[in-house]
Order: structure tokens, then C-alpha cells, then sequence
């Protein structure tokens, strides 16, 4: 079919328009302050690591970056509000691989598929866990802590951040282990888990060392292992898992930023250039040091880094999850 002369003329300008568009929205962006929606309670890991990232992404981007903490079922509610935001950049989300990942592995049915309703953007910090108990009781060990949990059963209880999330698949990994059940107990964010343990209502919690390591140093938790291949020199006198006796639990969790599935590349490319700008900040730096935290090598930051991350936990993990018979209530 031959195509009217006028028309073809206007053909290439036709083309061009939605990469123009495309390049407008990234040269705009951001047009205000950006919003981090963190899944969880504040006073919690991710809670305290957006707090970080905010302040340093703020001159990068050259708009205040303000946390909205959007907590419950285990950080789904705060997921499928980044689900149905405007997909312009300026609402954004930051959390982990429970979160992000193998969460889906445990709850498929939640509704929200991390590889189908989000963008990723990067990742920008892996943390170790720390398995805490109680001050108030009298376990000062990871074999204490186990024999406790085979003498009293279900009685022994572990505080989580919630179904899905890091804080709730450690313990529950760790016990299918060792062959042993306890109970975990859901809060609305790692926050309220912290101060139970504090108040001796649960015996443990397992979670990353950005909120473990200031509970240990003020007294509101007592850290006995650490999951990093060796001790940590902010705890220096904590075990890893392997010295405590369970070699074979090795977690270290990744914490990455993402936007609505629908966001335009130029903007996902421009919040990945202030996380980049944000990673070189030397307050931010000095943070992550001191809670034991390290910044992904730069081939598995980005959007496409993270994608392939997040696909190959869900894999990983939903094979552990049908294995293990991890308990989804």
C-alpha cells in the first residue's frame, strides 16, 4: 500500500515522539520531592537504611527525598501501594529480598509478583544477620537457643517483621535445620519485633546487623551469631553460624530500590545515577561501614542486575520453601 506524501513526511516525527516524550520525562524528572515508600514500621533495618539513602539521594536529584514507612502483611501493603502509584518516578520503594523476592516464593498467592508489578532500579546494600535473644532470659548462645527451642516446642517463640519477610524465613530455615519447631510471631515491622525482644515476650530474632548492632551495643538485645563468612568487627565477640555449630546457615540479605512496573527507562536510569551518586557520599559510606553492610560490586547493581537477582531467588526459594515445608500462616 503506498503511503500518502504527507503522511510519509510526518512518518519519522510520528516515530520519534515517544522517545522524545520519553527523554522530556527524564530531563524533568523529578519535578518535586520523591517519595520512599519503606514496607515495614519505623525504628526497623529497612526503615533505618532508607533514612540513609534518602539524605544522600537528595542532592543528587536536586528534590528532598522523604520516607513514607506504609507497614503490614509483611510488607505486601507497602508493595502494592508502589503497585498502583503514578509510574513517574516520584514514588518509589525500597526494600529486601524478603520483600522483594522470596516472599512471593512463600505467599504465590498474595497477588503481587515482584518480577510483573515493579521496576527494579538497584541494588545498593548487602547485609549479614544477627540472631539475637532475649536480655531478660537466659540464653546466651545459638546451642542454648536450640536446645530451648527442643525442650519447650512450640512454646519457644522467635519476633518477626512479618510473613514473607528476611526476619521470618531465617528463623524458620534455621529450625527446619536443625529439625525443630518453634513459634513466629508476626509484627507489623522489625520496629515492634525489637522492643518484645527487648521486654523478653519472644525469645529471639533473627535480623540484619543495621538494626541488630545498635540493639546489642544498647542493651535491648544480646547477639549470639552472625551469618557472615567470618565475625564482623563491629561485633567482634559474636560467633558466626559456622563457629556456633550450623555451618549450613549462610544468609546474607540484599536491600535495592524499585518503582512502579510502568516507569519509563529514562527515569529508572536517572534514579539509578542518584543511588550511584548517593554510594559515593562519604556520611553515607561511614554508615554502612559501622552496621556492617557492603555495597554490591557495580556488575550486580542496576535494573538489570536486580531483575536477575530477584528471579533466581524466587526460584531458589521456592524450592527451599516445598522442601522445608516453611509454615506460611
Amino acid at each position: 500500500m503506498r503511503i500518502p506524501r504527507r503522511a510519509a513526511l510526518a512518518l519519522p516525527a510520528l516515530l520519534a515522539a515517544p522517545a522524545v516524550r520519553a527523554q522530556g520525562i527524564h530531563m524533568g524528572f523529578p519535578q518535586r520531592s520523591v517519595t520512599v515508600l519503606v514496607p515495614s514500621a519505623p525504628g526497623g533495618t529497612l526503615d533505618a537504611l532508607a533514612r540513609f539513602f534518602a539524605q544522600a539521594m537528595s542532592p543528587g536529584l536536586g528534590k528532598p527525598v522523604v520516607v513514607e514507612n506504609v507497614s503490614g502483611a509483611g510488607g505486601l501493603v507497602g508493595m502494592q501501594r508502589l503497585a498502583r502509584s503514578d509510574p513517574d518516578g516520584h514514588t518509589i520503594a525500597f526494600g529486601n529480598m524478603g520483600i522483594m523476592a522470596t516472599s512471593y516464593a512463600l505467599t504465590p498467592e498474595s497477588g503481587f509478583d515482584p518480577r510483573r508489578d515493579m521496576a527494579p532500579i538497584s541494588l545498593v546494600a548487602d547485609v549479614p544477620m544477627v540472631l539475637a535473644t532475649s536480655p531478660r532470659g537466659h540464653l546466651r548462645s545459638l546451642p542454648e537457643l536450640l536446645a530451648h527451642i527442643r525442650d519447650k516446642g512450640e512454646r519457644a517463640t522467635f519476633g518477626t517483621a512479618g510473613v514473607g519477610t528476611t526476619s521470618h524465613l531465617a528463623p524458620a530455615y534455621l529450625m527446619h535445620l536443625a529439625g525443630l519447631k518453634g513459634t513466629l510471631v508476626s509484627y507489623r515491622g522489625s520496629g515492634p519485633a525489637m522492643n518484645d525482644l527487648a521486654a523478653g515476650v519472644v525469645d529471639a530474632v533473627i535480623d540484619q546487623t543495621v538494626t541488630m548492632i545498635p540493639g546489642h551495643r544498647g542493651g535491648t538485645a544480646r547477639a549470639v551469631a552472625v551469618s557472615a563468612p567470618a565475625r564482623i568487627p563491629q561485633l567482634p565477640d559474636v560467633p558466626t553460624f559456622a563457629e556456633a555449630g550450623r555451618p549450613d546457615f549462610d544468609l546474607v540479605i540484599w536491600n535495592g530500590f524499585a518503582a512502579p512496573s510502568a516507569t519509563p527507562a529514562p527515569v529508572l536510569a536517572r534514579l539509578h545515577e542518584a543511588l550511584e551518586a548517593a554510594l559515593r557520599d562519604a556520611a553515607l559510606q561511614g554508615r554502612m561501614v559501622e552496621l556492617a553492610s557492603t555495597v554490591p560490586a557495580a556488575a550486580a547493581r542496576g535494573p538489570v542486575a536486580m531483575r536477575e537477582r530477584i528471579a533466581a531467588d524466587i526460584a531458589k526459594w521456592s524450592v527451599i520453601v516445598r522442601d522445608a515445608g516453611l509454615n506460611r500462616e
